[in-house]
């Protein structure tokens, strides 16, 4: 069935489909979800479990080892990673790319579940969790008042949190920077002795007393009551009035034996926004929510609470849907500069606005139709799938520039608008098709690739895929429907009429005659290089091979930086530096930025903030810094944090880290750019080495911030048990520790309710017992013979520090020496750096891998790399089919390397390293730049049936196509312009591949023009030769059999 033929004979029903796309194309673009990168499910899943105050070595050996070694045995492990901390571990395990998360989780909680019972028994359920992006918070926002903390903490707990989230999408509400209230009950531990009691006792009475339970029922009369017994505590009074009986059957009251008082909490943390004080509140969605929907609903319920509650000032110091809703808007204005841009360039070339109208048409038709199948298929609207729609501009108007030409052309021969189109049509038909499908067939590879780059890229392929099936479609059926009505020949002139006025075009026959000079300079050469054929071909290797030297001096990334406009100022201060003497440096670091930053938006501070996915240390704060808009600043966010790390340098006190804030880490787990692994056993070896390499890699131009994850913990009193003297009273370890936290920490005997509120009532003995380690050894331990010995009677001390973390990786101890970098690409730094440590002599039996995002960067390029290997075998496969040949695809192909010649040339040229996207853009070349080659090859097998010689068949394919050869790679390569300039939010992750296709596809059309038609008379030569000797021997054959 001829579709064109129909679509041309039946224009209302064209029209009327056309329409119905528009229509569902615009409701599919109301209801795509927003967000700033494809759904991704990470391979990854973790095992988390709680050992209060257990060192991190006996976390090591008592709950990681035996989880560890049970995980070893679920299938599809990649790689095992296991952190022991205080008080918790953490097994995180990767998994092979495709596997079914949600069944991996189910097998690990299996086999977990079998040693459960054998770890200790103070540690919690373990807890299974499978890795999600969505697991991050969305958004932070910081809530000061003039009021007292306790006040405010108050309202953020009561009020703020629960609306926050109500708000639809929102999983959870976390808060720091607060304090809470509690009942401090102190003990002086003569008195208490001296009444012959212990803290145990008074928390077990405490406990007795606050209760109130069900006690039956009793009748009165024909009723049936229910008998309950109160006796909870209703105010501070009650609980200071809480009588105890003694041995001599006097009664003491609680407050006769200590202080008792409604006082705050320790402070854990802190929280400030612009030198205010205030709480801090992370907010993450749901794993389904649309994270733009999330923001918006977020933004109402503030709004909503701002007008309750106008004493309380509410500041966002981070909304990850700005960046997206940004980022979103500028890849959609890159779009429409590069549709206006591209129908320029058809207006230069086709001399007539009807004309130039039927092409453009093209373009809303094709993206209108592609947010159809991107709805139905699940895809959201994202950076990379816009992306994929922005690059596509220039070429959803490829294929109807070759039927228009082609159309034209015929009426110019003399046939009517009906016959001109449907001839026009089919004949292009197959070289259209063609065209098309070795532009989607480099797509189809990226399937098959693995990694960060499937994550990443498989959306933007389906997109441009998509697009470039509807631009083929309309180029079929609409745009000859279109000529047959509307195509004028006579009326390509240099003016227009609008509304009854003639304008002119005075830069039409400028054009047209630099055009025209093009053409005849061209064929004057394409005659010269058919007449010197080796010459030509020398000329092609020499600048074949010279250029390719041009790869050594691209560097490599894995992701272009995008200047997000934020970036985080990480303290790492001594363990054991209280929380006052670590604000102290977070205030001097904040005074800093506020005074010398000029482009500061909001300057944030938390101290002390930590959730239980995080790796990080205990002794750490960050400074988060927004800068004002991109537009709006003279200096990028990289200049700020170099000059940042400058300033910060001598601050003494705590160890800095100045490093931009990243949408999306792509480093696999660790989160900088170059990441070395030390693997060993000993502790205090890896500690040493590691140090070692840590200097070497910091004397390597352009790392900075270089640090290694095994730093000192804190620092410890450790006691130790006695047990000869101890077993004399018959008292445990376990008694000991136990009583000792009750005495210094505190103990949590019950709750005080008033008002719909909790309040923790904590027993501990007075603070003069923590003020020195001799006050420590007078506290009394109760033994079961009912005497009473101190601490220092049955103990030994020692002073000692621990490592704050123990990393271990497929279950070998590692310490990782990370750095970030500045000035230079990722690629020539880890060049240098394996140099560096190649002469370095590691202790026997410890080994040196590479992480981080070399490692990531290493692995996608080898995967992207068959994916190039694969898309050029499929596009030979299409050609094939379509000419019916073996050896014609490889002088279509011969554009290839010269687009990767291209391509190289400009990454140099602009100074832009080889990165993932880069890389995406080359594949895409693969498929682009043969298009030109198709048209010229189809054309000259057309005319060698009309033409006497061979030569003058050439010319003539060059003389006709070189008009839609260099139109379609002017729409394309300025199609893609504004996306090359990086300009805008977010911009900086298109730039590559729009600089790489442009670059590319210039330097191959200008060669490929030549170097195609010569290849073609080589090729074309060999196999008249091979035909002659072939007719020679069946002539010589013949006359033998005669002579017979």
């Amino acid at each position: 069935m001829n579709f064109s033929k129909t679509a041309i004979m039946r224009p209302v029903s064209t029209i009327m489909l056309m329409l119905i796309i528009v229509v569902l194309g615009a409701v599919s673009f109301t209801r795509l979800p927003i967000d700033l990168y494809p759904k991704m499910e990470l391979p990854y899943a973790m095992v988390m479990i709680q050992y209060p105050n257990a060192a991190p070595t006996e976390i090591e050996n008592l709950v990681t080892k035996p989880v560890e070694q049970q995980i070893a045995t679920v299938e599809n492990i990649k790689a095992i990673y296991s952190y022991s901390m205080e008080g918790n571990s953490i097994v995180l395990c990767e998994f092979e790319n495709g596997t079914d998360m949600n069944f991996a989780s189910l097998n690990m909680r299996e086999k977990v579940d079998i040693i459960s019972e054998y770890l200790p028994d103070n540690a919690t359920k373990p807890m299974i969790l499978t890795m999600d992006p969505t697991m991050m918070p969305v958004s932070q926002l910081y809530v000061s008042g003039d009021m007292s903390l306790e006040k405010l903490n108050t309202i953020v707990d009561d009020d703020v949190i629960p609306a926050l989230e109500r708000s639809e999408g929102v999983a959870a509400a976390s808060s720091f920077g607060g304090t809470e209230k509690q009942i401090s009950v102190k003990f002086d531990q003569e008195r208490l002795s001296g009444y012959g009691m212990t803290l145990s006792d008074i928390s077990g009475m405490l406990a007795a007393e606050n209760v109130s339970l069900p006690s039956g029922d009793v009748k009165k009369g024909s009723k049936e009551l229910v008998v309950r017994t109160i006796g909870e505590f209703r105010s501070l009074d009650d609980i200071k009035h809480v009588p105890f009986v003694l041995p001599t059957r006097e009664v003491v009251y609680l407050q006769d034996v200590a202080t008792v008082e409604e006082t705050l909490k320790d402070q854990t943390s802190i929280g400030r926004v612009n030198e205010s004080p205030a709480i801090g509140i992370s907010i993450t969605k749901q794993s389904t929510a649309n994270t733009v929907v999330v923001s918006r609903q977020v933004n109402d319920a503030v709004e909503k609470l701002r007008a309750s509650h106008p004493d309380l000032e509410i500041t966002f110091s981070y909304d990850q849907a700005d960046y997206i809703k940004n980022s979103i808007y500028n890849v959609a204005e890159t779009a429409i500069m590069g549709c206006i841009l591209a129908v320029i360039i058809c207006f230069l070339f086709l001399r007539n606005v009807a004309s130039t109208m039927i092409i453009a048409i093209s373009i809303p038709t094709s993206i209108v139709a592609t947010f159809i199948i991107m709805y139905f298929t699940g895809l959201t609207m994202n950076v990379l799938s816009l992306s994929g729609l922005a690059v596509a501009i220039g070429m959803l108007v490829d294929d109807s520039i070759v039927v228009m030409e082609n159309i034209y052309r015929r009426r110019d021969e003399g046939m009517s608008a009906m016959e001109a189109s449907i001839a026009g049509t089919k004949e292009v038909t197959m070289p259209v098709f063609a065209a098309t499908m070795t532009k989607i067939a480099v797509f189809l590879p990226i399937v098959f690739v693995q990694g960060i780059a499937a994550s990443i890229f498989k959306e933007f392929s389906y997109t441009i895929g998509f697009a470039l099936l509807c631009s083929l479609l309309v180029a079929l059926t609409v745009v000859p429907m279109l000529c047959s009505r509307l195509l004028n020949t006579k009326d390509m002139g240099t003016h227009v009429k609008l509304l009854g006025r003639r304008y002119e075009f005075k830069l039409l026959p400028l054009f047209e005659r630099g055009m025209n000079y093009t053409t005849e300079e061209y064929l004057k050469f394409l005659r010269y290089s058919l007449r010197h054929r080796k010459k030509i071909v020398v000329w092609a290797l020499i600048i074949l091979i010279s250029s390719s030297v041009l790869v050594a001096f691209v560097g490599g990334e894995l992701l272009p930086t995008s200047d997000e406009g934020s970036f985080t100022i990480t303290a790492e201060v001594p363990f054991g530096t209280s929380l006052e003497d670590t604000d102290k440096i977070i205030s001097e670091i904040e005074s800093y930025v506020i005074a010398n930053i000029p482009e500061l938006k909001i300057c944030s501070v938390a101290i002390g903030n930590s959730n239980m996915f995080s790796l990080s240390s205990a002794n750490t704060a960050t400074v988060t810094v927004n800068l004002i808009d991109k537009q709006d600043r003279k200096r990028s966010t990289s200049d700020v944090v170099r000059q940042t790390t400058l300033d910060l340098q001598t601050l003494v006190g705590a160890k800095l880290t100045v490093s931009e804030t990243s949408s999306m880490n792509m480093s696999g787990g660790n989160g900088s750019p170059v990441s070395i692994v030390l693997k060993g056993d000993d502790l205090e070896t890896l500690k040493n080495v590691s140090l070692e390499i840590a200097d070497v890699i910091r004397g390597i131009k352009g790392t900075i911030n270089v640090s290694t994850d095994m730093t000192e913990g804190n620092p410890e009193l450790r006691v130790m048990l006695q047990r000869n003297n101890a077993a004399k009273y018959g008292i445990t370890s376990y008694q000991l520790a136990k009583s000792l936290e009750s005495a210094l920490n505190g103990a949590t005997a019950t709750t005080l309710k008033t008002n719909g509120e909790e309040t923790d009532i904590i027993l501990s003995l007075n603070d003069v017992y923590k003020e020195s380690v001799e006050n420590l050894k007078q506290i009394v331990i109760p033994a079961p013979t009912g005497q009473l010995v101190t601490v220092g009677e049955i103990a030994e001390f020692a002073f000692d520090n621990s490592p704050s973390q123990i990393t271990r990786q497929d279950q070998i101890r590692t310490v990782t020496i990370s750095s970030n970098i500045s000035g230079r690409d990722l690629q020539s730094i880890s060049k240098d750096i394996e140099k560096a440590l190649a002469n370095y002599q590691l202790p026997a039996g410890y080994s040196i891998e590479t992480g981080g995002e070399q490692q990531e960067m290493a692995e996608s390029f080898t995967s992207l790399g068959y994916a190039l290997l694969l898309s050029i075998l499929i596009i030979y496969m299409i050609l094939a089919s379509q000419f019916e040949s073996l050896l014609q695809p490889f002088i279509i192909m011969m554009a290839i390397p010269f687009a990767l010649t291209g391509a190289f040339m400009a990454l140099f040229l602009t100074g832009t390293p080889l990165s993932l996207v880069a890389f995406l853009g080359i594949i895409m070349l693969g498929g682009i730049v043969v298009n030109n080659s198709i048209l010229l090859i189809d054309f000259i097998n057309q005319n060698k049936l009309v033409y006497a010689s061979r030569e003058e068949a050439i010319v003539n394919a060059g003389k006709f196509r070189i008009r839609p050869i260099v139109m379609t790679m002017l729409t394309t390569t300025l199609g893609l312009l504004p996306l090359s300039f990086g300009v805008g939010t977010g911009a900086e992750i298109q730039a590559p591949m729009g600089i790489t296709v442009i670059g590319g596809l210039i330097f191959s059309t200008i060669i490929t023009l030549i170097i195609v038609p010569v290849f073609y008379s080589i090729m074309d030569d060999q196999h008249l030769k091979r035909v002659a000797k072939k007719a020679e021997r069946k002539a010589k054959k013949l006359a033998l059999q005669e002579e017979i």
